[in-house]
């Protein structure tokens, strides 16, 4: 997404952590921009001009005008940054040069709409699995984000990529199966109840009876006197 919008610049002529302390010091950090088939630059830059572009509508996709003091006005995009672990400001960055006539890859978000049946009528849960997408176009034409439109989503049906509307000189990147987001149940399948009068009795244990069991004398020598 491309604003109207030129942050300043000046070249650094020199290196290192004394240097890049100074130019921090004075409310700048430093930083480098590279691409479009040119030499790299060092340069220094305000890091609030930076973070307010990439906290804008387009965020890292927004392209703006880098102006470096007696040199080149090039667009641009922040590509990268290195940030301080505790206070959370930024330290350095990485702008890379865009050229306005040839294609690039960028990831979009991508945002849902509506209460889906399924939700409404049905009891699901709408749950969404990607937030983005990846897309191929020009520069100028690279947009905030994308919507989907999950009204008519019920329990089992989803959103994909390829349901993702492109226009202009936009191509889809991304899988076109990649699920954006789908509707499922809450309710668990009940178990059938067991009727306790089919059910079969317990088979009562076994009780074996300690010692050896009495050998009964034959019918016949019963009564007979040695």
């Amino acid at each position: 997404m491309r604003q109207d919008v030129t942050v300043a610049a000046e070249v650094r002529n020199t290196r290192g952590k004394n240097e890049a302390r100074r130019t921090r010091v004075a409310g700048q950090i430093p930083a480098v921009v590279y691409g479009a088939y040119k030499e790299p630059i060092s340069i220094s830059v305000s890091p609030r001009d930076l973070q307010k572009l990439v906290r804008s509508e387009g965020g890292y996709n927004t392209i703006f005008n880098l102006a470096i003091a007696g040199g080149e006005t090039t667009p641009v995009m922040v590509v990268d940054e290195q940030v301080d672990p505790i206070k959370g400001t930024w330290l350095h960055a990485d702008l890379k040069r865009i050229d306005l006539t040839k294609r690039l890859t960028v990831t979009v978000p991508v945002h849902t709409a509506g209460e889906p049946k399924g939700v409404k009528v049905q009891g699901g849960l709408l749950e969404v699995v990607t937030r983005s997408i990846e897309i191929e176009c020009l520069p100028d034409e690279i947009p905030a984000g994308f919507t989907v439109d999950v009204t008519e989503l019920l329990i089992g049906q989803s959103k994909r990529a390829s349901d993702v509307a492109v226009s202009g000189s936009m191509k889809l990147v991304s899988p076109p199966d990649q699920v954006i987001a789908h509707i499922v149940s809450l309710r668990a399948e009940e178990a059938p109840a067991v009727d306790a009068a089919a059910a079969p009795a317990a088979a009562e244990p076994e009780v074996v009876k300690k010692g050896k069991k009495e050998e009964e004398a034959p019918a016949e020598d019963k009564g007979k006197k040695k």
